[in-house]
């Protein structure tokens, strides 16, 4: 498990993004590892084969202990995983690290005096940029105190003191970007003379850590008046002086999930810093009222409306049907260039109007008298085939949906069909229709062409075995006689109770109706 911030105990695995098995080629993301400071990436700096996950997903473990292994595919692994490894060489290097570091430490510096170097924040972190710096030269500093905000390669992270005392100089400003180990900060007693520690040639970057810490490259010294503010319990957003507003890293990746603008987030941190807690106890109200601006905030409200006993009868039946029925749906599109000459045709007729729905009710009456199986009905003992055809035509009220039937829908003709259809829907409306009209329907048709709708699907009005859904009539491209010309068509879907009409037998009534509609004469000869 690596330390990926300095102040980095333990780690949680958010995720795996390689699985045991998989190839691995140096620079690859092997897992997404949660520090106390962010979520980052950790990339595998080794090529090979996943042998071992150590951490599953989701689970916590301190620093250096087992994340994973990586090496030969089938490579024997089973003396790692026992604790038999031979390590016989890494004290060694820990002497000759510790003994390096002890030899690069500069003689000249003052007693209390620490030099604060840029930390390795990342595995892969080479240089890192000052994003902000949360204390001045001349403020006092504790062990825990945030000291600047750093951008890695991974993330903006926070950077913690290991020390108390004063700051004395800054060696990185805001905006500069500057190598791992190079000079970030001076810490001391107040009123310590740094001079000679600037002065001092600087030595190769060692890493910077409380018990050794690296010499500091020349940078003169620019002293700062010291700055004291006392930071209340809750504050306006931090802001920095490049207007960037001041909030850990968890804090915006926090809001960033909740989509939460962290300009109206109110920081109880440090300096007003805006931190976890922050965010996930934020409230547009709360914002509104800590820091003086208007935060558009919606009402919700309800209306509870009884349901009628036309709208319970629907769902009752609807439901039964839609549950109980095996329906399945066969779609065509017809031509209906012929059907809107003929439709013109026939209006021009003094005292005659009919509409499309009329020119459809009234070929399906005739295909339904061809298809004696599509105008059956199904019971639980029998089934039952209508060889008198009564169509029943779909009418939007205010509290649903009714049926009104045309009896014996095959015997009328356009107008008298249009003008039943136009009384049915009037006095639907006012709720003037009587049960027996609404009685003994055979099959339904159902019409959203008006609304605009292109193609829909309906569910069978029980006990029928079938209903036929009308889409709008649309113009568009089509090809006639190997030539891409306008036309006008409509799309049609059957709906059909499979216990009773096979699919067959639907494609069937569909041809037929295909005939009258598109050769509209037939309806009236």
């Amino acid at each position: 498990m690596p330390r990926l911030s300095d102040t980095m105990e333990e780690g949680t695995v958010a995720t795996w993004l390689k699985n045991v098995g998989d190839k691995i080629v140096e620079g690859d993301i092997l897992a997404e590892i949660e520090t106390d400071k962010a979520t980052m990436e950790f990339e595998s700096f080794h090529d090979g084969t996943l042998l071992h996950i150590g951490v599953q997903a989701g689970e916590t473990a301190p620093v250096d202990v087992l994340l994973a292994i990586i090496g030969e595919e089938g490579e024997d692994i089973s003396a790692l995983l026992s604790g038999d490894t031979s390590t016989e060489e890494a004290p060694k290097e820990a002497a000759s690290e510790t003994e390096t570091a002890a030899a690069a430490a500069p003689a000249a510096i003052p007693e209390g005096v620490e030099i604060i170097n840029m930390p390795r924040l990342s595995d892969t972190m080479e240089e890192g940029t000052v994003a902000s710096w949360l204390k001045q030269v001349g403020d006092t500093v504790e062990e825990g105190d945030i000291l600047a905000e750093i951008e890695t390669d991974k993330a903006t992270m926070e950077f913690e003191s290991f020390f108390n005392g004063v700051l004395l100089h800054i060696g990185t400003a805001v905006g500069e970007t500057a190598p791992v180990d190079t000079l970030l900060a001076i810490i001391g007693p107040a009123g310590t003379d740094v001079a000679p520690i600037l002065a001092a040639p600087p030595t190769a970057p060692q890493p910077t850590t409380p018990e050794t810490p690296a010499a500091a490259p020349a940078v003169e010294a620019t002293p700062t008046a010291s700055t004291s503010v006392a930071t209340p319990a809750v504050q306006a957003p931090a802001t920095a002086s490049t207007g960037r507003i001041m909030a850990s890293p968890l804090a915006k990746r926090i809001a960033k999930e909740k989509g939460i603008d962290l300009g109206l987030v109110s920081g109880t941190g440090e300096s007003g810093r805006i931190v976890k807690r922050d965010v996930e106890q934020f409230t547009p109200a709360a914002a509104a009222a800590q820091v003086g601006v208007f935060v558009p905030a919606g009402q919700e409200k309800q209306e509870e409306i009884p349901n009628s006993q036309m709208r319970k009868t629907i769902a009752k039946r609807l439901g039964a049907s839609k549950f109980s029925a095996p329906h399945y749906y066969l779609s065509v599109e017809f031509d209906m260039d012929a059907a809107i000459a003929f439709r013109k045709q026939y209006n021009s007729i003094p005292d005659t109007k009919i509409s499309f729905n009329d020119i459809v009710v009234k070929a399906v009456a005739l295909s339904l008298k061809e298809h004696p199986q599509v105008n059956s009905q199904w019971f639980d003992d029998k089934m039952v085939l209508n060889h008198h055809v009564h169509v029943g035509v779909a009418v939007a009220v205010e509290d649903g949906l009714v049926v009104p039937v045309l009896k014996f829908a095959n015997e009328m003709n356009l107008p008298q069909i249009g003008s039943q259809v136009r009384d049915f829907a009037g006095r639907a409306r006012s709720k003037k229709l009587t049960p027996q009209e609404m009685d003994g329907s055979t099959f339904t048709v159902s019409n959203l062409g008006m609304f605009g709708i292109d193609e829909f699907t309906s569910i069978i009005n029980q006990p029928n075995s079938a209903i036929l859904s009308v889409g709008a009539i649309v113009q568009k491209p089509v090809v006639k006689e190997g030539e891409i010309v306008v036309g006008n068509t409509m799309k049609l879907t059957l709906a059909c109770d499979h216990r009773t009409v096979d699919g067959a037998t639907g494609a069937q009534f569909l041809q037929t109706l295909k005939g009258y509609i598109e050769n509209p004469i037939r309806l009236v000869v």
